[in-house]
C-alpha cells in the first residue's frame, strides 16, 4: 500500500482521525469534514468514501477491502469497531426507485423521481462479502455475515449469516460470544 501520512491526513480535515490510519493514496474522498475514523483502519486502493452531513463513523479496527465504495449522500454510515467489507462492496444510503414510471438519477427534479434514502450500520464483528451491496435502511446486528455478491435490502439479525439476490438467511450461526472473547485478547495483545 501507499498510503499518506499522518500529516497528508490532516489535511483532509477529517470530523476525526485516530491512530494508526492506513489510507491508500487512490481512494477518493468526498464531504471529509463529515467522516469520522477511529484507531488502526485500513482503506485499500480505489475506495470511494462519500459521506453527508448525517455523517460516515468509521470506528477501530475496521477494514474496507480493494475497490470499496461508500455512497453515503441519503443517511449516516456506521462501522463499529471490528467490523469488514471485502473487496468491491458497495453501501448506499439513497436509491432511485425506477418502477411504476418514476424517473431516474439526479439531473431530474426531485418531483418526476421517487428516491429511498436511509442510514446503514454495521454492527461489531459484521463482515461483508465481496461484491455485495447493501442499500438504504438496514442494519447489520452484532456478529451477522454477508455473504459474496449478495444483495442486503432488510435488516440482518444477530449472528445471522445471509446469502444470495435477494439475501436469505443461512442455516447456519456464527459463534457471537467467541467474537467477544477473541476481540478482549485483540485489545490487550501489545503487536495488535
Amino acid at each position: 500500500m501507499h498510503c499518506y501520512t499522518p500529516e497528508e491526513l490532516a489535511a483532509f480535515r477529517f470530523r476525526h482521525c485516530g491512530q494508526d490510519v492506513r489510507l491508500d493514496r487512490s481512494v477518493r474522498i468526498f464531504g471529509s469534514e463529515h467522516i469520522s475514523i477511529g484507531d488502526h483502519v485500513r482503506i485499500d486502493c480505489f475506495c470511494m468514501l462519500s459521506a453527508s452531513a448525517e455523517g460516515l463513523t468509521i470506528g477501530n479496527h475496521v477494514h474496507l477491502g480493494v475497490g470499496c465504495y461508500i455512497f453515503g449522500a441519503g443517511g449516516a454510515v456506521t462501522f463499529e469497531d471490528f467490523s469488514g467489507l471485502s473487496a468491491r462492496v458497495s453501501l448506499f444510503t439513497s436509491t432511485d426507485d425506477f418502477t411504476e414510471g418514476y424517473l431516474t438519477n439526479p439531473t431530474v427534479p426531485n418531483q418526476y423521481r421517487r428516491v429511498t434514502s436511509g442510514p446503514i450500520h454495521l454492527h461489531q464483528h459484521v463482515i461483508i462479502g465481496s461484491g455485495a451491496v447493501i442499500l438504504p435502511n438496514v442494519t447489520l446486528e452484532y456478529g451477522s455475515a454477508v455473504g459474496a455478491l449478495t444483495l442486503v435490502q432488510k435488516s440482518v439479525s444477530r449472528g445471522t449469516i445471509v446469502s444470495g439476490n435477494p439475501a436469505r438467511v443461512i442455516p447456519l450461526s456464527r459463534n457471537v460470544n467467541r467474537l467477544q472473547e477473541l476481540q478482549h485478547q485483540c485489545l490487550q495483545d501489545p503487536s495488535a
